[in-house]
Formats: structure tokens, sequence, C-alpha cells
């Protein structure tokens, strides 16, 4: 005899049935629609969509797309043509092309300069996963530069041989990538989501040997896609809008130039010249102009967006210079540590100067925190590991759907503002933190909740809509179901149709959600 194993299985049945229209979709049909409420003419769906706030759209055009959306062979010759029966109207308002719940243009004022906007910034851009041990590749530097990331983080090393340069995370196990296959992806893919400017940040750990191998590689990738500085240091930073299409870099100082001036003080060495042209040299005139004329240009020449992190006293790294302008980075540790006490010094300096934030070094999973400690005190990059996904994913992306998804986010007034009173609205932003929850819907696929949550907010441009549907269970946790984040200023206001993504921020392709939003 043989042993055999005997499997019982179970089945559970959920009620199926196609969605009928909700009791707020048959009113607004019926405020619309002529001859007893049958159908929508042209002209009654056109005043409509000025009801929603979306004037201005060819009514017949959306009509002809969306009665595509389902079937109505039997209506052929019985309704005027175009016109929505109260199913094909339903459809349309569950679409998410035709009736999306947010604006999808640039619609903020972008020829402010580059530190008046947050600004989509990844962290070790080149890592596929975790932060110790993954492979480093173009792939992810690719996605990231696709969904409208547009600052890219490249750390650099030399290689084995010491005569080129490697892409990796210095002093762990991940697996190397070439620098000059990250320079040629990024210059096929940095504006195939936005035409505004990608900001490449550099980690630079090489000789000077190798900081020139890095300039002649930049210059002849790029091209005349690279912006070069007019000078040596800049009063004020570029808009967005004068540097579109246009790739720029942001590094430290070159070590060699910094060691030579610490050399020339220790000795005694005074020079008639200002601490800038000791440091990096004089000026190297017409860049742009000249590049068909001259020599590849000084690595440090390329370098719009000097950069450093804090050394000392806090409050001397805060301190804002009126000649020129730079970039500081904290890490997140920090960044909590000086809010707690210059908060003011951190705003004030983030008015002309750019703060990026990146993640603490125990972050080995390539996790992340919670962006908005960095947004609330003007930190325009806040750098996020782009790899991984979660919650604080969550929101980072939802961030950027604002303004078309161009990757550039105006900063709100009163953190622009220079006064004493720069700190109004800051402490209301946690005060608008909240979470309402639905009731459950059991053994249904087609749920309907028709509750209302009202939200009251303070500072409403940093204000995201974070929704998550999840599957009851009883007797164990509840089964993530579906997830978004939407920017409250974008939110368009009527009837709308909410997609849905996974945990790894991958739009569901029919899983969605139908949502009323109105703004008192």
């Amino acid at each position: 005899m043989g042993s055999y194993k005997c499997c019982l299985c179970f089945t559970r049945k959920f009620r199926w049935c196609e969605a009928e229209p909700p009791a707020d979709v048959r009113a607004a049909f019926a405020a619309h629609a002529g001859e007893g409420g049958s159908y929508m003419a042209a002209d009654q769906f056109r005043k409509f969509l000025s009801d929603q706030g979306d004037a201005g759209h060819d009514a017949e055009s959306v009509i002809e797309k969306g009665i595509q959306l389902g079937p109505r062979q039997h209506l052929r010759g019985k309704l005027p043509v175009p016109a929505f029966t109260l199913d094909d109207f339903h459809r349309y308002l569950f679409s998410v092309e035709l009736n999306p719940p947010i604006r999808s243009q640039v619609h903020h004022d972008m020829t402010a300069p580059l530190s008046h906007y947050y600004i989509y910034t990844g962290h070790n851009s080149y890592l596929t996963g975790n932060q110790l041990s993954s492979d480093c590749s173009d792939v992810p530097i690719i996605k990231a530069l696709k969904n409208g990331v547009r600052v890219i983080e490249l750390d650099m090393w030399p290689n084995a041989t010491k005569d080129n340069i490697d892409i990796l995370h210095g002093r762990t196990l991940t697996s190397p990538v070439e620098l000059i296959k990250c320079l040629r992806s990024i210059k096929e893919h940095a504006f195939s989501a936005s035409p505004y400017p990608v900001i490449i940040t550099l980690e630079d750990h090489l000789t000077p040997d190798l900081q020139a191998k890095v300039a002649e590689m930049v210059v002849e990738t790029f091209g005349d896609l690279l912006y070069y500085p007019d000078s040596e240091s800049s009063k004020e930073f570029p808009s967005p809008e004068s540097l579109k299409k246009r790739i720029i870099i942001s590094t430290k100082p070159p070590k060699e130039y910094l060691a030579a001036k610490n050399d020339k003080e220790k000795n005694g060495n005074s020079q008639n010249l200002n601490d800038d042209e000791e440091a990096w040299g004089k000026e190297v005139p017409g860049l742009q102009t000249e590049l068909n004329k001259r020599s590849p240009p000084e690595y440090k020449s390329i370098i719009t967006i000097r950069a450093g992190k804090p050394k000392g006293d806090i409050s001397e790294a805060l301190k804002d210079d009126p000649d020129k302008v730079r970039r500081l980075s904290l890490s997140e540790q920090q960044l909590e540590k000086v809010a707690a006490t210059h908060v003011a010094d951190l705003i004030r300096f983030s008015h002309r100067n750019l703060l990026r934030i990146y993640p603490k070094g125990t972050r080995f999973n390539s996790s992340n925190y919670n962006p908005f400690v960095g947004w609330i005190h003007g930190a325009q990059m806040v750098a996020f590991n782009m790899q991984g996904y979660g919650r604080s994913l969550w929101l980072m992306h939802g961030f950027y759907k604002s303004n078309g998804g161009c990757g550039y986010v105006k900063k709100p007034d009163f953190l622009l503002t220079v006064g004493p009173n720069n700190e109004v609205g800051i402490a209301g932003v946690p005060a608008d933190t909240m979470m309402k929850k639905t009731k459950i819907i059991e053994d249904n696929w087609t749920p309907v909740w028709n509750e209302e949550f009202i939200f009251r907010l303070t500072v409403p441009e940093l204000a995201l809509l974070r929704i998550e549907v999840h599957e009851y269970d009883m007797s164990e946790k509840d089964d993530f179901a579906g997830q978004t984040c939407l920017p409250v200023s974008e939110l368009r206001p009527g009837i709308r149709a909410v997609p849905l993504f996974n945990r790894k921020g991958i739009q569901f392709n029919s899983v969605k959600l139908l949502m009323r939003f109105e703004f008192v």
C-alpha cells in the first residue's frame, strides 16, 4: 500500500455584480440630462464639465472617447450623436485617462531661482537594492529619470587599476558600474519625463588626474546639454525655466585646490587674490562660447552648484553669504538636531541656498524617512532611496505628482519670505496629519462605502491625501490591496477616478476608486 495525502479545499463565494452608479453619479446625471433624464447631450455634458471646473474641454471629443469604454450597440440610432447614457456617464467618471483626480499641467511659476523649489531627489541612484551588497547599475537611474526624478547621485571611485572611474557605494560589497555607462544613460533618458534640468550630484573620491578624466567624460558625453557656470561663484541660482533641457553638476570643491590653499596659508604666502581666486584659480572665461576652441575645461569649472557638509559650528555653516550661493548636505539625524535649536537659521539659509537631506547611514536595507521633516524646514533636496518601497516613498511619489509631475514644486510663500515671521505655519503642518477609516464591507467585489470625511488643513500647499485599501481578515492581519498618495493642492473638485498602486508604486490596470472632492 502506498501512502497518500488528502487535501480538503474550502471555497468562499463573493457576490459579483456590475457596479451600479452611486447616488452622487445619478444625481449629477439627472441634474444635467434632458429628455426625461435618459441621456446627456454634448451641450448638457459641457455644462457638467463647467460645473466640475473643467470648462474648455472638448465635450464632443470626450463623449466619443467615453462611449468607447463600454458596450452600447443596442442603443445605435436611438440617441443623438454624441450623447451619454447613465452607464456611459458612469464609465466616463471611472476613467483615469478621461477624468483624473489631479491636474496634469505645469502651472507653477518656473522663473524663480532653483532655491525656491522642492526638487525630486534620489540617493545613491545607482543601487539596485540594499546599501551593502546589491549590484550597481544604470537601470535604477533610468527608472528614476522615467519617473520624473531630477537629481541623480553618483559615488565616484577609482577602478581596480586606478586608471578609470567606477560608480559604487564605497567600502561595501556592492559591485561597480562604469561612470561612462551611467553618463550615457542619463543623457539618453534625462528628459523623457520632464524638460526641466537634471542635477547630477557627485560624491568625489578621486585623484586629480581622474577628476580631469571625469571633466573630459562629462563634456564629451553631454555636449551642449551641459550647463557651465559663467563665474566661479554666483549670487543667485538660475531658474528651472532658464535651464530647460540642461544637465548641471553639483559636488564638493576639488581637494587639490583646497589643499593648495591651505598650504599657502600655512606658509604665509600672501598673494593679492581674493579667497575664491586663491582656492580655485582664475576664472575660466567664456566656457560655453569657447567650448570648441579650447582644451577641455578643468574639473572645477564644470561645477555649477558647489556643495559641502557642515564642519564645526552649525551656526557658521548656516550663514548666508550675500556674494555666493551653495549647497549644504545634512543627514536626517543632523537635521533633527539642528531643527531643534536653529529652525529659523535653516529656513533663512534655504531662501537662497540649497539644503540637501540624505538618509542616515544605518538604513542598510535602503529604507527611507519622513520627507516632511525636510520639506517643512525648506530643504529643497530631500534625497530618497528610490529602489525601495513603503509609506515614506509613497509620500515622496505623491508629492511630486504636483505641478504636472515635472520634478520641481514651488515652495510655499511662508518658506520664501524674508523676515521675522518665517516660521508661521510650520507648527500647523503636523496638526494637518490625521487618519480616518471607512466601515468594512465584506464579500463584495465592487464595494460602495458612501462615506464622507472632512479634513481641516492649515498648510494645504504641503498636504498629501494618502489612501490605502485593505482586504479585511478576521483571523489574521489585513491584506494590502492598493494605495495612492495625492497632493491636496492639485486635487480637481468634483467626482473623479482615483487609480491605485501596488507596494512598489506600480499602477494597477483595473483597480481604482470613485471619489468626490470638495473644498470649503
